[in-house]
């Protein structure tokens, strides 16, 4: 078991090779909105950059023309405008902080809430095919990886990128030999940066994965909790977490070794050219230069090679933040399986007729079929039962009428309108469905029974309630209706949810209601007291049933028995009883057992 565990949460998800400027290019897309906040802040930028970068050319002018010739008063002028310009610098330089992390801020809230909203369109199945903490980071950690990039770092890349640019126009003015000297060693910085970041970036993809599967195996771990406590495999859960945490720790040192490499090589060639203008300039090798001028293109050389510095600290930030970009880029390029059609329209206030008209349906194109041509006819407020075997078809019926997934053939109509021409809120805004597994949110129980309808008022709410046969298990708590509950529900009995479940829907009033196993959770008690709020909740709606519980729906107007995809079977209970086909033996059966019970 322990090495299944590891197998499953050691599972790389795939990556790019190559370092991808698309997706930097994309967040373009995202600054867009904030345009002229940007303007302002490459303004202030650019204003205190010259500024500051006036200081070695004052030293230059103070040390060649006026200090030689005992010149106080032109001295005590141009100290004036130094400290006019340090002051210049720093009004900028707290401006532009503040703009662009605000810029940098606005841009991941965007960003966050992208991803989230398109994860509200994905299909099931991509919730079903992958652990959800690796969908949880996605939204959370590589985003906030991304914060001090798109602030701090997208702060320095532009401020080093006008000051490198602004102090090559002052180095070439100056003499613009001892410029080309201070060049010599780019090629070399450029060769050793680019071996450095094919590395880099491939141990960063590494890491996110790492991090990915840590997260989700912590994310199952609290999920599963009972169940490992139950089973007493607390120690090999831990063996199982010490493995992951070890493979991200390891990676991450990895990654880091690599990150760490760029910057001393940088740092080198820096020193390198410094010492290279100081020997040039003192043995006057091809050029003459004053020792003011000297002492300023040295300041010159300095600024010159702190932002190379900068921005090879910076494209190290890049290629680490690339592989979570990736990952969120990724995730917004998901594309849902069920969209609105071209001229999708908003379905009209319904009355209830479901038509199934020669209905089939695979999953994908190469799978063979779940449903074979299916028909049926359900009339504006009548219940329709759904049973047979489990992997029958029961609840891909009800996830196409809910289209959840197109059919794959045949229409599906609802008041005589093929459901793929309307659009999908319109169409699951007047349905209601309560599943096996109900969720509650946390939050009171008043909160979680509005959410069928977030405009109701209290009394509604009682009323839906007493109906539901959950007000008197809702009073008898501590604080009644505004009893706090966490996530899932977890203080209630699953009969307790259920009932709340059943509330929350009836306050929806839907003219379609699907029941899919809704009352499996309930007792026997809990069911004979929810008998005539579920008949009131059915009255007036055409209803939808999926059960295994066959003494639940021998009121149902039709009952479909369902087998291998297809209708085996069709009528009321008393009908099919006397058939004694499928219905009556699955009926006969669990009879049987309930009686050795």
């Amino acid at each position: 078991m322990t090495m299944a565990k590891r197998n499953t949460f050691d599972e790389d998800e795939e990556y790019s090779e190559k370092f991808n400027f698309h997706d930097y290019a994309r967040l373009g897309h995202y600054l867009r909105p904030y345009k002229k906040k940007l303007a302002l802040a490459l303004g202030s930028i650019l204003i205190g950059n010259v500024a500051l970068i006036l200081g070695p050319y004052l030293t230059k002018v103070a040390i060649d023309n006026y200090i030689p010739n005992h010149n106080m008063a032109a001295l005590g002028i141009l100290s004036g405008v130094f400290l006019v310009t340090l002051m210049i610098a720093f009004a900028c330089y707290r401006y532009r902080i503040w703009a662009i992390t605000e810029i940098g801020q606005d841009l991941l809230r965007d960003m966050r809430t992208d991803i989230f909203t398109h994860l509200q369109t994905l299909p099931f199945s991509y919730f079903d095919s992958r652990p959800h903490g690796k969908i949880l980071i996605r939204v959370v950690n590589y985003i906030n990886t991304l914060s001090d990039l798109l602030s701090n770092g997208l702060i320095n890349l532009i401020s080093d990128l006008i000051n490198l640019l602004v102090t090559l126009v002052f180095m070439f003015a100056i003499n613009w030999r001892l410029t080309l000297y201070s060049m010599l060693l780019i090629p070399v910085l450029a060769v050793w940066t680019w071996v450095i970041q094919h590395y880099q970036h491939k141990a960063y993809q590494e890491l996110s994965n790492k991090q990915s599967n840590l997260n989700a195996y912590i994310h199952e771990s609290i999920a599963g909790i009972k169940v490992t406590q139950g089973f007493a495999q607390e120690a090999n859960a831990t063996e199982t977490f010490d493995g992951v945490a070890e493979e991200n720790r390891r990676t991450y040192m990895t990654a880091v070794r690599w990150q760490f490499a760029l910057w001393p090589g940088v740092q080198n060639i820096s020193t390198l050219t410094t010492a290279l203008i100081y020997f040039i300039g003192i043995q006057q090798v091809g050029v003459v230069v004053s020792t003011g001028t000297l002492i300023a293109f040295l300041g010159y050389v300095n600024n010159f090679w702190n932002p190379v510095i900068n921005i090879g600290n910076f494209y190290n930030s890049l290629i680490t933040a690339s592989a979570y970009l990736e990952r969120i880029f990724e995730t917004l390029d998901e594309k849902p399986e069920v969209t609105d059609q071209p001229g999708a329209f908003a379905l009209p206030p319904i009355h209830g007729d479901v038509r199934f008209d020669d209905v089939s349906f695979r999953y994908d194109p190469d799978e063979p079929e779940i449903l074979h041509h299916v028909d049926f006819h359900a009339a504006p407020g009548e219940t329709i039962a759904l049973v047979g075997p489990t992997g029958a078809g029961k609840s891909t019926i009800i996830n196409l009428l809910s289209r959840f997934y197109n059919v794959s053939d045949g229409r599906v109509l609802i008041d005589g309108v093929d459901i793929s021409r309307v659009t999908i809120q319109s169409l699951r805004a007047q349905m209601g469905v309560m599943l096996q597994d109900t969720f509650i949110f946390s939050g009171t129980i008043m909160e979680n029974i509005r959410y069928g309808k977030l405009d109701a008022t209290e009394e509604e709410i009682i009323q839906a309630s007493k109906v539901a046969r959950a007000d008197d298990f809702i009073r008898d708590l501590k604080d009644g209706y505004n009893t706090i509950v966490q996530e899932r529900g977890v203080s209630l009995s699953a009969g307790q949810r259920q009932l709340i479940a059943f509330a929350r829907t009836l306050l929806a009033n839907p003219k379609i209601l699907i029941l899919d196993e809704a009352t499996a959770a309930i007792d026997t008690h809990t069911e004979q007291l929810l008998q005539a709020g579920l008949q009131e909740l059915l009255r007036g709606r055409t209803s939808f049933i999926v059960a295994h519980r066959l003494s639940t729906i021998q009121r149902a107007d039709k009952i479909l028995v369902i087998n291998h995809g297809e209708i085996v079977e069709a009528g009321n209970h008393n009908e099919l009883m006397a058939k004694h086909g499928e219905y009556f033996q699955l009926y006969d059966a669990q009879l049987r057992m309930l009686k050795a019970l």
